[in-house]
C-alpha cells in the first residue's frame, strides 16, 4: 500500500490520538470516525493510508514503543535485561501493558487485529529476543541445549499477565527485575 505523505510530526499526532482512544473506548469501540475527528483528519484519508482500523492500531502501537528489544546489545544477558528495562522504565510501562491487555481480550474475536499485531510488533519483537538469546548462546552464557531457551518470551509474557491477575499490580520495572533474577536468569543458568 502506498503509504504517507504525512509528516512525521502528523502522524505521531495520529497514533497519539489512536492510543489515547483505546485508552478511553477500547478496541472495539474504537472507529475510523472517532479517529478522524479527533485527529481533524478524514476518514477516506486514514484508509488511504492505513487501509484498515487493525493496521493503524497495529502501527500506532508499534511506533508508540521508543525502544526495542534489538536495542539491547551490552555485551551480556543480564545487561541486555536491564537496558531493556531502563528503556521501559523511560516509557509509560503501565500505560503500555494496560493497552496490550485490552488488546490482549479484541485479538481473540478481531483475527485481522491480531495478524496485523502479530506482523508489526509481535514477530519483530520475538525476532529480536532470540537474537538476543543466542548472542547470549556464543558468548558462553547460557548452554545451547538449554530447554528453557524455548521458553523465556513465554516466561517474560507470563509475568506481564500473571501480576495483573494474581496481585491486581501493573507488572512495574522493580517487579520484573526481581522476576528476571528469581526465575528467568537461573532457568537459564546464568
Amino acid at each position: 500500500m502506498a503509504r504517507s505523505r504525512l509528516t512525521p510530526e502528523r502522524e505521531s499526532e495520529l497514533y497519539a490520538a489512536v492510543l489515547d482512544l483505546l485508552r478511553e473506548v477500547g478496541y472495539d469501540a474504537l472507529t475510523m470516525d472517532a479517529v478522524a475527528t479527533r485527529t481533524r483528519s478524514s476518514k477516506a484519508t486514514l484508509y488511504r493510508q492505513w487501509g484498515s482500523k487493525p493496521e493503524l492500531v497495529a502501527r500506532a502501537m508499534r511506533c508508540s514503543k521508543p525502544h526495542s528489544v534489538a536495542q539491547a546489545d551490552t555485551g551480556s544477558l543480564r545487561g541486555d535485561f536491564r537496558a531493556i528495562l531502563e528503556m521501559a522504565e523511560e516509557h509509560k510501562m503501565e500505560e503500555d501493558a494496560a493497552l496490550m491487555r485490552g488488546l490482549f481480550h479484541a485479538v481473540h474475536t478481531n483475527p485481522d487485529l491480531l495478524q496485523a499485531l502479530r506482523e508489526l510488533l509481535i514477530e519483530p519483537e520475538i525476532e529480536a529476543f532470540r537474537e538476543m538469546l543466542h548472542r547470549a548462546v556464543e558468548r558462553g552464557e547460557v548452554a545451547p541445549d538449554n530447554p528453557a531457551l524455548g521458553y523465556v518470551i513465554h516466561m517474560i509474557i507470563g509475568a506481564f499477565i500473571a501480576r495483573s491477575i494474581i496481585e491486581d499490580l501493573p507488572p512495574d520495572p522493580a517487579f520484573l527485575r526481581s522476576y528476571l533474577d528469581a526465575v528467568v536468569f537461573p532457568a537459564l543458568g546464568v
